[in-house]
């Protein structure tokens, strides 16, 4: 069995926005992307093309509609839907480290990260029944485990330009809703966000202590009396009385249809 180191030098990890991710999956593709191009073994695919496609994906985003809890303002909360990203969230405490029989699932003590070491992983198992989250994926092809890296090619990569040398999955998010850092630093972005808007563990109940963050989402705006836009409606003014130019000759041309 692994044994987890004590303390770490860095704790790096993610903050997830919840309320600024749109679903948009870019972060699944660039993960699969980055890493089937350069991290151990591909992440393959079987039957990529048929009727019941799978494959091995270390980041996937889940979507749920939720119903907001009622409050005085807001007697009647309209119900949101929430884009949840999902990956390792490389815990200090990482079960899936300890269960391992043969030292492949490791933690290390420089920076927090949990990784895999494939040539010695036999593919048993052991660490996925261990996460509680589910983060950990079988590659049916090569048949061992793998896992999110935190892209550790890529953040230690002298060769790449300084502002490319963060996960791919924060590196490619459109909405800005992923953001990466060392939590150990209180300074850090990733620990003032987590401060200012009530960073949250996942599952904090499993003693896992889990490194990644998710920020909640903020209460959505809501109108006193939505129905008065479709009253109101008709009673609006027009832009104009009768179309010109162009669009009068259009209108002509569809009356006769």
């Amino acid at each position: 069995m692994t044994t987890l180191p004590k303390t770490t030098q860095k704790k790096l990890g993610l903050v997830i926005d919840l309320d600024t991710c749109v679903g948009c999956h870019a972060c699944v593709i660039s993960c699969k992307g980055w890493n089937t191009e350069n991290y151990g073994a591909p992440l393959s695919d079987q039957d990529p093309y048929g009727a019941e496609p799978t494959g091995t994906f270390l980041n996937r985003v889940h979507s749920y509609e939720v119903q907001p809890l009622a409050t005085s303002q807001m007697p009647h909360p309209a119900a949101q839907l929430i884009h949840f990203p999902k990956s390792c969230l490389h815990c200090e405490d990482a079960p899936c480290v300890t269960v391992c029989p043969t030292g492949a699932s490791y933690k290390r003590e420089e920076d927090g990260i949990v990784l895999v070491n494939e040539a010695d992983c036999i593919g048993c198992g052991l660490c996925a029944w261990a996460c509680p989250y589910g983060a950990r994926e079988m590659d049916a092809q090569e048949g061992v485990m793998k896992k999110c890296t935190l892209c550790v090619d890529r953040i230690y990569n002298e060769n790449l330009p300084e502002i490319d040398r963060e996960p791919a999955c924060v590196r490619t998010c459109p909405a800005g809703a992923r953001h990466f850092g060392d939590f150990a630093d209180p300074e850090s972005n990733v620990s003032r966000l987590t401060a200012e808007r009530g960073g949250m563990e996942l599952m904090p109940e499993q003693g896992t202590k889990p490194v990644n963050r998710y920020l909640p989402p903020r209460p959505k705006d809501q109108m006193d009396a939505p129905h008065l836009t479709d009253t109101l409606a008709p009673h609006l003014a027009p832009v104009v009385d009768a179309p010109k130019g162009f669009m009068s000759w259009l209108d002509k041309a569809l009356d006769r249809i």
